[in-house]
C-alpha cells in the first residue's frame, strides 16, 4: 500500500515553495513598476538637461564678405507634467492672458496644445521633457513674454539661432535650412525632433561641416520643477560646438549683377575661372529673397514658390537643358580636327539662305575656313565637316564602319564634359544633358536606317544635342584652358586641382579654334558688345525652341591672352544669341575684370527690359 500521508506532504512542500517562487516575483515586479520607476521619475523631475544649440558655421564669398550669418530666435516649449492641473497646490495658469502675449486665440493654444500630446505628430512626446509649442519667435516677441513667463508655469524658453543674409541674392546657390524630417531621425541618432538640416544648395552639401556640436546644460529642479540652477556648479555640462566656416567660390558682386541682368528674365548665367574651375557666379532666373525662407516667412512663401508657373525653385544653371545651338560649332570644329574630318587649311563652300540640306542664316563670303565658319557662324560648313568626319571611312557592312566612327566623334564630345553630371563636384542636384548614343539612333532608325544625313542637326548643336548653363561655361573654361579642365566647385577651400580632365583633342588644334572666337567679339556677332580694352573670346548662339521664341546663348572667355573668366548665358524666349546672352555676358564680364560697369547705359537698358512679365522675384 501507498503511505498517502507521505505523498501529503510533499504536496503540501511544493505549494510552499511556488507560493514563495510567486511572493518574489511579486515584489521584484513591484521594485521594477513602482519603486524604481518612482525613483526614476523622481529624478526626471530632480533635473533638466537644456540642449545648448551650437550656431551654424557662416558662409563667405571668395573676397571675405560675409553671405550668411545667425541670428537669435526663441522657442517657446511647454512641459505637460509641469502644468499646474486640478489637484495641483498651485493656482492654474491664466490661458487667456497667454493668448494674449502669444497673439493666438484660445481655440489655436487649445490646438497646440493636442497636436503636441499627438504621438503620431510628434513621436518624442513625453510629458516629463519639454516640448516645442511656438517656434521662432522674434527678439521683441521673446522680449514681452520672456517677462511674465513666471505666471506660466510648465512654460520655458529655449534661444537658438536662424539664419540671415547680408545679400539678396545667390539663393539656388546657398540654399536654406529646415526642420528635420522624420527619416531623417530614423537614420541619424545625432539629430532630434525640432533639429534644423540644410534641406538645399551649400547649406544641404557641407551640413556636417556647417552644423557643429550641441551642448548641454543639466539643471536642478525643485518639487513644483522650478528651476534652481546648475547642478554641481556645470560640471557635467557640455560646451556647444560652433559649426565651420565655409568660404565660397563665388564673387557675390558678380553674383548680383548676373542676377539684376536677369530680371524679367527666364534663364541663367554661369561663370568660371578657367584655370581652378572655381564657381565665380551660378545665377538663375526668376529666383526669390533668401530672407523669405528663413523662420516663419518659408510657411508664406514656399508654397507661392511651389506654385509659381515660371517654376523659381528649379535652378536653371544646374538643371535647365538646352540645345547649345552655334556654341556647339566650337567643339564641333576641334572634334572634326582631331579625327581627320577637316584640317587647319579646309574650306567649304557656301550659299547662303539657299544652302542645303542645312541653310546658312545670311550671306557671306565662299569659301569659307574653320575660323571663318565660326565668325560667321555658318552651318553649311559644320554640316559638311561633321560628314567628312563621320564618313571619312566610308559606311562599312550594316553601317558598322560609320556607326565606330559616331561612337568616336561621341566620346570626344564627351570629353569637354557634356552629357553627363560632375560626379565629383560640390554642386548638388545637377542633371546629364544628352547626346545620343549609337544604341539610341538604331533604336528609331534600324541598324542601318540612319546616316550623317539623318542626324545633321547634330553638326550645329541642334537635334538630341543638349547641355546644361554650366555645362556649357566650362566648355568655354575648357577651351581656354587649350584642353583641359578642373571640375567646376564651390568650396574656396576645397582645391579641385587635382581634378583636371583632359579632352580628346590635342592641344595644337584649339589655337584655330581660339582665333575664329576672337573675331566672334572683334568682327562677328558679338563685335557690338565688347568690352573696352578687354580682348574677348566667344560665340553667339540662338537655339530652336519648341515652346515659343529661339532662346538666346553666348558663351565665351576673357582677357583672350589670360583667360581669368569663362561664361555661359542662356536666356530663353529671348532671339538671336547677340541681343541678349551677349551683352550680359559681357557686362559680367566687365564687372569681374574691371570691378565695376562703365556702359551704365547698356546696363541699364538690359536690366529694366522684361522679356516675360510673369517673371518675378519672391
Amino acid at each position: 500500500m501507498f503511505n498517502t500521508d507521505k505523498y501529503k506532504h510533499r504536496a503540501f512542500i511544493i505549494k510552499i515553495v511556488l507560493c514563495i517562487i510567486v511572493a518574489i516575483f511579486i515584489i521584484r515586479l513591484f521594485q521594477l513598476q513602482i519603486i524604481e520607476d518612482y525613483s526614476g521619475q523622481a529624478s526626471r523631475n530632480a533635473f533638466y538637461n537644456k540642449v545648448i544649440y551650437s550656431p551654424r558655421g557662416l558662409i563667405y564669398d571668395r573676397n571675405g564678405k560675409l553671405l550668411v550669418y545667425n541670428q537669435p530666435t526663441y522657442d517657446l516649449l511647454v512641459t505637460m507634467s509641469e502644468i499646474p492641473g486640478p489637484k495641483s497646490s498651485q493656482p492654474p495658469i491664466d490661458t487667456l492672458e497667454l493668448c494674449n502675449l502669444l497673439n493666438i486665440t484660445k481655440e489655436q493654444f487649445d490646438a497646440r496644445i493636442e497636436s503636441v500630446k499627438d504621438r503620431k505628430k510628434n513621436p518624442g512626446y513625453s510629458p516629463l521633457t519639454p516640448q516645442r509649442f511656438i517656434t521662432q519667435m522674434s527678439p521683441e516677441d521673446y522680449a514681452i513674454v520672456q517677462e511674465k513667463l513666471r505666471n506660466f508655469p510648465g512654460f520655458s524658453i529655449q534661444s537658438r539661432t536662424l539664419r540671415n543674409y547680408n545679400y539678396a541674392y545667390a539663393s539656388h546657390v546657398l540654399g536654406s535650412i529646415g526642420e528635420v524630417s522624420r527619416s531623417v531621425l530614423e537614420t541619424d541618432s545625432t539629430y532630434r525632433m525640432g533639429d534644423y538640416i540644410g534641406v538645399s544648395g551649400l547649406e544641404k552639401q557641407y551640413e556636417k561641416q556647417l552644423r557643429g556640436t550641441n551642448g548641454a546644460e543639466i539643471l536642478l529642479r525643485d518639487a513644483f520643477g522650478r528651476i534652481k540652477g546648475s547642478y554641481q556648479d556645470g560640471a557635467f555640462d557640455v560646451t556647444p560646438v560652433p559649426g565651420e566656416d565655409l568660404i565660397t567660390t563665388l564673387d557675390i558682386e558678380l553674383q548680383k549683377i548676373a542676377e539684376d541682368l536677369l530680371q524679367g528674365k527666364i534663364g541663367s548665367v554661369v561663370a568660371i575661372e578657367p584655370k581652378t574651375g572655381e564657381i565665380l557666379a551660378l545665377a538663375s532666373s526668376p529666383t526669390w529673397d533668401p530672407t523669405h525662407l528663413v523662420g516663419r516667412e518659408r510657411s508664406k512663401y514656399y508654397p507661392l514658390l511651389q506654385s509659381d508657373k515660371t517654376k523659381p525653385l528649379l535652378n536653371r544653371a544646374i538643371q535647365g537643358k538646352y540645345s547649345p545651338g552655334s556654341t556647339f560649332k566650337t567643339i564641333q570644329a576641334l572634334v572634326c580636327l582631331e579625327m581627320g574630318g577637316i584640317s587647319e587649311n579646309t574650306m567649304f563652300p557656301c550659299n547662303g539662305p539657299g544652302s542645303s540640306p542645312i541653310k546658312c542664316t545670311h550671306h557671306h563670303g565662299s569659301p569659307v575656313s574653320i575660323e571663318n565658319a565660326i565668325e560667321q557662324s555658318c552651318n553649311p560648313f559644320f554640316w559638311q565637316a561633321f560628314r567628312a568626319t563621320l564618313e571619312k571611312n566610308g559606311y562599312g557592312k550594316n553601317n558598322e564602319t560609320f556607326k565606330a566612327r559616331y561612337t568616336e566623334w561621341r566620346e570626344r564630345v564627351f570629353s569637354f564634359g557634356l552629357g553627363y553630371k560632375f560626379s565629383d563636384s560640390d554642386v548638388i542636384g545637377m542633371i546629364d544633358g544628352s547626346i545620343y548614343s549609337e544604341n539610341s539612333y538604331s533604336k528609331i532608325y534600324g541598324k542601318r536606317g540612319w546616316k550623317a544625313l539623318t542626324i545633321r542637326s547634330n553638326a550645329i548643336g541642334q537635334g538630341e544635342v543638349e547641355v546644361t548653363p554650366i555645362q556649357l561655361a566650362n566648355v568655354a573654361a575648357a577651351i581656354a584652358n587649350s584642353g583641359y579642365y578642373i571640375t567646376p566647385h564651390l568650396n574656396k577651400n576645397d582645391t579641385m586641382l587635382n581634378h583636371r580632365h583632359q579632352v580628346a583633342v590635342q592641344e595644337k588644334y584649339f589655337p584655330i579654334v581660339q582665333r575664329g572666337m576672337w573675331r566672334v567679339c572683334e568682327y562677328g556677332t558679338g563685335r557690338h558688345y565688347k568690352v573696352p580694352d578687354i580682348p574677348m573670346c566667344g560665340k553667339t548662339g540662338t537655339t530652336d525652341n519648341s515652346h515659343g521664341r529661339p532662346h538666346s546663348i553666348f558663351f565665351g572667355y576673357a582677357p583672350a591672352d589670360n583667360p581669368q573668366i569663362a561664361i555661359a548665358v542662356i536666356i530663353e524666349n529671348a532671339g538671336f544669341g547677340s541681343t541678349w546672352a551677349c551683352p550680359i555676358a559681357t557686362l559680367c564680364i566687365e564687372q569681374y575684370l574691371k570691378g565695376k560697369i562703365e556702359r551704365q547705359d547698356l546696363y541699364n537698358r538690359i536690366k529694366t527690359s522684361v522679356l516675360n512679365p510673369n517673371v518675378k522675384k519672391f
